[in-house]
């Protein structure tokens, strides 16, 4: 199954409100925000962002694997992702491996209850069901957050 629905069109200015809020140093339940450059202009790019942790390591998710944020990701290889006033360096790995990839997404209704909704909109699952999930793994992205050294 690939995305064929659409986003809600609050979301540009609800992510804008996050991130905000996250600059101010209020956290927003399990959201972060990933700051990356933009792959042409350079300039900082922040998107709100639900981090998925599986055996001890930490995943990001884009349901649109070909979003501006997941394009910027793959160009960057790192970032910084913070919550409230922490924020730390992190490189990004696009994780190439489908059981990962699965594992990951089995996690994802549980840990990023917020995000369920869109994938719901997405036509990438139609509920919150951890087998739904995993089924819809090779439709999205995943990246792998390790510390920067």
């Amino acid at each position: 199954m690939t995305a064929q629905g659409s986003l809600p069109s609050w979301l540009p200015f609800m992510n804008r409100f996050v991130t905000a809020a996250n600059r101010l140093g209020l956290r927003m339940g399990p959201v972060n925000v990933l700051t990356v450059p933009g792959r042409v202009s350079g300039a900082p790019r922040a998107t709100p962002i639900t981090p998925i942790t599986v055996s001890g390591r930490r995943y990001l998710v884009a349901a649109l694997p070909q979003g501006d944020w997941a394009k910027n990701v793959r160009a960057a290889g790192a970032g910084v992702l913070a919550s409230g006033r922490r924020s730390a360096g992190v490189v990004l790995t696009e994780v190439d491996d489908p059981a990962l990839r699965r594992a990951v997404m089995r996690a994802f209704p549980r840990q990023a209850r917020g995000g369920v909704l869109f994938m719901v909109r997405l036509g990438l699952v139609t509920k919150d069901d951890p087998d739904e999930f995993e089924a819809a793994a090779d439709s999205v992205a995943v990246f792998e957050v390790a510390p920067q050294s």
